[in-house]
C-alpha cells in the first residue's frame, strides 16, 4: 500500500492475469473509485455504454499537471491547430505544455489483457518512485474498458464454464450488443456510444500526442506485435508519425528484451494503410496511433503451444526465425493471461517513458505535422470538397457533414456566391477545405480512391494479398453524397461552422393529405413510427406533381384526418422532414403496412452482419423478431412472419454443417473450430432448409445478403448462378470497393434509390440467372455495367462483372427471394444503399 491506496494485488487478492481470474468490470470500477483518492488520479464517468455500463476515463500525472488539466489540454489542443498562433505562443507552449497520451484496452471483449492490466499499468504509473519524470512531462488518459459490456459478457461466460471442458472457449455470441468485433471498426461514422465517448475526448476536447489500442491476436504466431507498421503504408500521413511509431516501438522492444520477454515483433501483420479503426486514424490526425497485439490464451486459462505449431505472419515475417524484427522468437510452452499483462504494461510503460523524455521533441513535432499538412492544403490540390447543393438525399448530406465535425474537421460555408473551376455556387454552399491539420484524413475520406497494388500486395508467387479491410473509405461514396473535389485555388467569403445545422422541417397545409418524399432514409423511419402509431400511410405507384416538386414512385402519402397534422410536425422536428401537401386524391396508391420481419441469430461467435443490421432496423423503427434455429425448424413460419432476413454469412454457418471444414479453410488453422457447449452449436439444418422453402413457397418472402446468397442459391434450388465463385484470387479480386450498377428504376425495391447507385462490393457474389423456360421469374433489380464498374478501391477482373446482376428477386412458389450480391446495410455506413433493404421490408 502507497499513502493508503491499494494496489491491484492488495486489492483483488490476487495479480492481475492470475491463472483462471478475470475481474469483472464493476470490480474494476470499484478499484479506480478507491484509485481516484490518489492526488496523481482523476477518474470520470463519460456516461452510460451501449447497455448502461459505467464508461471510464482516468487521467493519471502529476498532482499540478491535475491541477492545471484544463490549460494543458488546451495547449494540446492548440499545438495540433496551430493557425492563428504566434511563433512566441508555440514556444510557449513547447516549452511548458506536456505530451498527452492516450491508451484504451480490450475494445475486443476477449482480448480481456488491457482491462485486465489497466488497474495495474494506472497505479504504478501514479505511485511508483521510479515514473516521476513520466508523472511531471505526461498527462495519460486511460479507457480502462473500450466495451464493458463486453467484458461483462466475457467474464461471466468464463466463470460459468469453469472447471467444464468448455473452460477457456470463446463467447459464441456478439462480445458487443450490435458490432461484435467491428466495434474497431466504427471509428469515423460513430455509430455506437462508446465511439462517440472516445472520439469526443480524442478529437475534440483533448487531441493527445500518442494513442496506444491493447489487442490480442492468435495464439500460434509471435507473442507480442508492437510498433511500427509494416508495409504498405499510406503516403498522406505525414512521415513523422512512421518515425515516431518506430521510436516508441524501439524503447517497448528494448524495455521487453530487458525484462525478458520473447517472441516480440514489430513491422509485421498490420500494414500502415487506412482503416475505419481507432488505432489507425490518428495517424490521419497527425497523432501517432499505435497498437499492441498479444498473443493470446484461453481468456485467462494456460494455453500450451509446441513450437513446431508457431506460425509465420501473412505479411513481413514469411518464417518463424530470427529476424530484425523479430530478434528473439520465443520457443513454445505455456503462455498465460499474467504474461499478456505484463507485456502489454511494459510496452505502456515504454511509451510514456518516451513521450516524458522526448516531451519537447514530440510537441514540436505536433506542431510541424499540422502545419506541414495546412500548408498542403493551400499550395496543392485538392484545396477543397464542394458539397454540391443539388442532392439526392438532403439529410444525408447533412449527417454526413456533422460526421466530419464530430471526428475534428472544420467544415465552412459561403457567405456569398462562389465559382469554383468554373461552376457558380450559391450562397451558403457547405465546402470542406483541405487547409486543415487533419487533412490526411479528409483526403482519404473524400478523395476518390485507386488502391496502390504494388509489390507489397503479392506474394511470392503472384497472389494478391487483400488489404486488411477494405480498400477504399470514401464515405461520401458510401453515404450517396456528392462533391465537387476543387483541384485549382478556392476563392470566397466563407465561415468556419461550429457545428453543422440540420434544416427545419416543416407541414403544409394540406386538406387532401400529406406526401413524404421517399428519397430520404429517414421518411421510413417517419412512416414506421406512423404505422406503430395505428396512422394510415399509403404508397403511391405513379409520380404526383404537388407545388414545385414532383414526388416518385413509392413516396408516401398519408391521409388527412384527426391529430394527423400535430403528429407529423413532431416528426418534422425529430427527422427534419418536410410533408408537403397532396393536391387531391385522385393519384393511383396502395396501403402500406409493417411487414412481421424476422431475422435469423446464429452463435459460433456471432454474426456481425446481423448485430449491425439489428442497429440500423432499430434506428430507423422497423419491427423485427430474432430467429433461432428452433424458430425455424419449428416451421409455419408463414404464420409468424412476411420477411425472413439471412444476415451475410458463409452457408456452412447457416445449416451447421461442414463447420470444421469452414474454420479450417477460412482460418488456416490459426483458429480452430470452437469447443462449444451442444446448445451453442448452432445450424439449421435440413430439415431448417425445408422449412425455409416452404415459407417461400407459402408466400413469404426471404431476403438474403451477401454471402448468405449462395446458401440460398445451393439450397433452394434457384436457377441461379455465382459467377464468381470458382474463381482464384489472380482472376478476380475486389476486397471492399465502390461499384457502379445500372438501376432498374421501375422495380419497387428501387424506388426513392438515386439512379447512378455506388455499392460496396467486398468479395461478395455476383449472379448469373441460367437459361431455363421460365427467365422471366428472375427479375434483375440491380446490374453492372459493360466496363468502368470501380468508382474506388480495387478490381482484378471486371470482366467477370461485365452485366451480371447484383440484385434478383426469384419468384418461388407463391412466394419470393431477394439476393443481393452485396450488403446493402454494410456496416451501417452504406446509406446510399439502404433504400434498397428498407423498400423489401414495408408492405
Amino acid at each position: 500500500m502507497t499513502d493508503g491506496i491499494s494496489s491491484p494485488e492488495e486489492f483483488f487478492g490476487h495479480k492481475m492475469g492470475a491463472d483462471r481470474k478475470l475481474v469483472r468490470w464493476e470490480r474494476i470500477v470499484e478499484y479506480f473509485c478507491h484509485l481516484d483518492k490518489s492526488p496523481c488520479v482523476k477518474v470520470t464517468d463519460l456516461g452510460p455504454s451501449t447497455e448502461g455500463n459505467l464508461f471510464l476515463l482516468v487521467i493519471v500525472s502529476s498532482p499540478e499537471n491535475l491541477k492545471k488539466a484544463d490549460e494543458i489540454r488546451e495547449m494540446s489542443y492548440s499545438i495540433a491547430h496551430p493557425e492563428g498562433l504566434s511563433e512566441e505562443q508555440v514556444e510557449r507552449i513547447i516549452r511548458e505544455g506536456k505530451t498527452v497520451v492516450t491508451m484504451s484496452m480490450s475494445i475486443h471483449a476477449t482480448e480481456v489483457g488491457g482491462t485486465q492490466m489497466a488497474p495495474e499499468l494506472c497505479y504504478e504509473v501514479a505511485t511508483s518512485p521510479e515514473l516521476e519524470e513520466v508523472r511531471q512531462n505526461t498527462v495519460l488518459l486511460v479507457f480502462p474498458c473500450f466495451n464493458p459490456d463486453g467484458q461483462i459478457m466475457v467474464t461471466d461466460w468464463y466463470d460459468k464454464y469453469l472447471d467444464t471442458e468448455y473452460e477457456g472457449v470463446r463467447t459464441p455470441f456478439l462480445y458487443h450488443k450490435y458490432t461484435g468485433h467491428d466495434n474497431n471498426r466504427d471509428a469515423i461514422h460513430l455509430s455506437q456510444a462508446e465511439s462517440r465517448m472516445v472520439s469526443k475526448v480524442m478529437y475534440r476536447e483533448w487531441y493527445p500526442q500518442a494513442y496506444i489500442d491493447h489487442h490480442h491476436m492468435g495464439s500460434y504466431g509471435a507473442r507480442f506485435y508492437i510498433p511500427p507498421f509494416t508495409n504498405p503504408i499510406d503516403p498522406n500521413v505525414d512521415p513523422l508519425i512512421w518515425t515516431e511509431q518506430q521510436l516508441y516501438g524501439g524503447m517497448m522492444a528494448t524495455m521487453l528484451e530487458a525484462a525478458g520477454k520473447t517472441g516480440v515483433e514489430s513491422a509485421a501483420t498490420y500494414p500502415g494503410e487506412f482503416m475505419p479503426t481507432f488505432n489507425y486514424i490518428p495517424c490521419w490526425h497527425n497523432i501517432c496511433g499505435m497498437l499492441t497485439e498479444s498473443a493470446s490464451a484461453k481468456l485467462a486459462t494456460p494455453h500450451y503451444v509446441h513450437h513446431h505449431q508457431l506460425k509465420p505472419s501473412r505479411r513481413g515475417r514469411p518464417e518463424y526465425r530470427t529476424q530484425m524484427g523479430f530478434p528473439h522468437p520465443w520457443s513454445g510452452g505455456w503462455w498465460r493471461l499474467r504474461d499478456i499483462v505484463e507485456q502489454q504494461k511494459i510496452s505502456a510503460i515504454a511509451t510514456l517513458k518516451v513521450a516524458a523524455r522526448f516531451r519537447e521533441l514530440i510537441l514540436r513535432n505536433m506542431y510541424t505535422k499540422a502545419m506541414r499538412s495546412i500548408e498542403a492544403g493551400k499550395s496543392r490540390p485538392p484545396y477543397a470538397f464542394v458539397v454540391k447543393p443539388e442532392q439526392h438525399d438532403e439529410l444525408t448530406a447533412y449527417k454526413f457533414m456533422k460526421l466530419l465535425t464530430e471526428m475534428g474537421v472544420t467544415v465552412s460555408r459561403s457567405r456569398r456566391e462562389f465559382k469554383a473551376e468554373g461552376v457558380t455556387y450559391p450562397r451558403g454552399t457547405f465546402v470542406i477545405f483541405t487547409a486543415q491539420s487533419c487533412r490526411p484524413y479528409i483526403i482519404s475520406l473524400l478523395k476518390r480512391t485507386f488502391y496502390h497494388a504494388g509489390p507489397f500486395s503479392f506474394r511470392p508467387d503472384g497472389t494478391p494479398i487483400s488489404p486488411y479491410d477494405l480498400c477504399t473509405y470514401n464515405i461520401s461514396e458510401f453515404m450517396g453524397v456528392a462533391l465537387h473535389e476543387v483541384e485549382e485555388p478556392l476563392a470566397g467569403d466563407f465561415e468556419d461552422l461550429t457545428s453543422v445545422r440540420f434544416p427545419r422541417g416543416r407541414v403544409d397545409d394540406a386538406p387532401h393529405g400529406y406526401l413524404l418524399d421517399c428519397i430520404y432514409n429517414d421518411s421510413f423511419a417517419a412512416v414506421n413510427r406512423l404505422l406503430r402509431r395505428g396512422i394510415e400511410v399509403h404508397r403511391i405507384r405513379e409520380p404526383v406533381e404537388a407545388g414545385d416538386r414532383t414526388y416518385g414512385k413509392g413516396s408516401f402519402y398519408i391521409p388527412a384526418g384527426a391529430g394527423i397534422e400535430e403528429e407529423l410536425r413532431r416528426l418534422s422536428r425529430r427527422l427534419h422532414l418536410i410533408f408537403g401537401a397532396a393536391p387531391s386524391t385522385e393519384f393511383a396508391h396502395e396501403p402500406a403496412r409493417m411487414l412481421r420481419i424476422g431475422m435469423y441469430q446464429r452463435y459460433w461467435g456471432g454474426n456481425m452482419d446481423e448485430g449491425w443490421t439489428r442497429w440500423l432496423l432499430e434506428r430507423y423503427r422497423f419491427r423485427y423478431r430474432t430467429m433461432r434455429d428452433a424458430d425455424i425448424k419449428r416451421g409455419r413460419l408463414i404464420r409468424k412472419y412476411d420477411v425472413i432476413i439471412l444476415p451475410s454469412d458463409h452457408k456452412s454457418l447457416i445449416t451447421g454443417e461442414g463447420i470444421e471444414e469452414y474454420f479450417q479453410k477460412r482460418f488456416r488453422g490459426l483458429f480452430t473450430i470452437p469447443n462449444l457447449p451442444e446448445e451453442y452449436r448452432s445450424g439449421i439444418g435440413k430439415e431448417g432448409v425445408e422449412k425455409l422453402k416452404e415459407f417461400v413457397e407459402d408466400g413469404g418472402v426471404l431476403v438474403t445478403l451477401g454471402q448468405a446468397s449462395n446458401f440460398a442459391i445451393e439450397e433452394l434450388g434457384l436457377p441461379v448462378k455465382n459467377v464468381l465463385s470458382d474463381l482464384k484470387p489472380a482472376d478476380f479480386l475486389c476486397p471492399g470497393s465502390t461499384l457502379h450498377v445500372n438501376v432498374n428504376k421501375e422495380h419497387p425495391l428501387t424506388w426513392g434509390v438515386v439512379e447512378d447507385l455506388l455499392i460496396i462490393f467486398r468479395n461478395h457474389p455476383a449472379f448469373e440467372v441460367k437459361p431455363g423456360a421460365s427467365n422471366e421469374e428472375m427479375e434483375v433489380v440491380l446490374s453492372y455495367p459493360d466496363e468502368r464498374i470501380m468508382e474506388s478501391g480495387w478490381l482484378i477482373g471486371e470482366k467477370h462483372l461485365s452485366r451480371k446482376a447484383a440484385l434478383i428477386e426469384a419468384k418461388k412458389g407463391d412466394g419470393r427471394i431477394i439476393l443481393f450480391g452485396f450488403s446493402p446495410q454494410f456496416r451501417a455506413q452504406s446509406d446510399a444503399a439502404f433504400k434498397l433493404f428498407f423498400n423489401g421490408l414495408i408492405g
